[in-house]
């Protein structure tokens, strides 16, 4: 008797120990995100880009049970310009962010976690309207470093399964010049609300 004991005791202990490792160091996700632009401006063409909602993918490997890096992707984002209320343009931007994140209840059905990290936007596609290169040669910095910052939480739907909710801000800016003169600098500083789905490995 004391031995079917022991023996039950084991294999339970063994298919905990499994159903624990089953659940592995990587964690990926699928984000729908809201951007939300700062629109910034001291050129004093009253400069801004639309809002929208884009797809994200994310990459999150755990370093310890608390601790995971995680790298933002997307595909590039067009904008269209505008200067006071006027379409005078468009551009696309391509954000990738790495971020370091606590995870305070890894074990937990809801877990919570924040993040700090570096984004790199890289311009392209920059085209302004005809009359307005005419008047005035406009150009902006294709490149932008800037700090990330976020809050979210994982929420568990079933094992290895989670809905994710995330936050961040992001510093993206880029220096804006008329016919080789630096005018201003524009800061797109978004807000990025994000909704979507994780699946640990």
């Amino acid at each position: 008797m004391i031995a079917k004991k022991i023996a039950s005791l084991v294999i339970l202990a063994a298919c905990s120990t499994v159903a624990t490792a089953a659940e592995g160091p990587l964690m990926v996700r699928v984000r729908a995100v809201h951007l939300d632009s700062a629109n910034g401006d001291n050129t004093g063409l009253g400069l801004s880009v639309n809002n929208k909602t884009l797809p994200e993918v994310d990459f999150s490997y755990f370093l310890t049970p608390n601790v995971a890096a995680e790298l933002i992707l997307t595909v590039p984002q067009k904008h269209t310009i505008y200067s006071n209320g006027v379409e005078i343009g468009s551009l696309k931007h391509l954000p990738p962010t790495l971020s370091l994140q606590y995870h305070f209840a890894p074990d937990a059905t809801f877990r919570p976690y924040v993040g700090l990290g570096v984004n790199y936007t890289n311009f392209s596609s920059v085209k302004f309207a005809p009359a307005i290169v005419t008047a005035l040669g406009p150009n902006v910095k294709r490149s932008s470093w800037g700090l990330a910052a976020q809050v979210g939480a994982d929420i568990e739907i079933s094992k290895g399964t989670y809905l994710n909710i995330d936050l961040k801000k992001v510093q993206i800016e880029t220096d804006v010049s008329s016919k080789g003169n630096k005018v201003g600098t524009f800061k797109v500083d978004p807000l990025l609300v994000g909704v979507g789905l994780g699946w640990r490995f």
